[in-house]
């Protein structure tokens, strides 16, 4: 595996984001046009009805499936980032800090990590700018 830096930190898992995508997209259309198929043909209404339900739910299951492990990973990203802090300062994290700004810090050294979150707080950097501050970048290779 190449050494991880701000151009390639980015997972992307295939067969999640691109083939499961697509085929959820898929069976919503293909269910809508059963739908409307079903109510110009006024036959089959009840089951066309259920496919487009069940592939909703379907949907939203896909969707909530990946923010909760996000949701979980954020929190323990922020626990692990105070915790790195708290050993080096004595002191947790400035409060001000966004949720997005702890996430960016975590890929930076030891070296440069307090400076740039007192940077982050006093200069109200985002995500994007606090990534592309870091020089010496600290793999995160446990994200999913």
């Amino acid at each position: 595996m190449s050494e991880q830096n701000n151009k390639n930190h980015a997972r992307f898992v295939p067969i999640y984001h691109f083939v499961a995508s697509t085929a959820l997209l898929a069976l919503i259309i293909g269910a809508a046009i059963n739908l409307f198929d079903a109510m110009n043909q006024k036959t089959g209404l009840y089951s066309a009805s259920l496919i487009l339900v069940i592939t909703l739910v379907l949907s939203v299951v896909w969707l909530y499936s990946r923010v909760f492990a996000l949701k979980a990973q954020d929190r323990a990203i922020r626990a692990e980032e105070n915790l790195r802090h708290f050993m080096a300062t004595g002191k947790a994290l400035d409060s001000r800090l966004r949720m997005s700004q702890i996430i960016a810090l975590r890929f930076a050294g030891d070296d440069e990590f307090l400076a740039l979150a007192k940077r982050a707080v006093d200069e109200n950097l985002s995500n994007k700018e606090i990534k592309m501050s870091i020089q010496h970048w600290r793999a995160d290779n446990d994200r999913a």
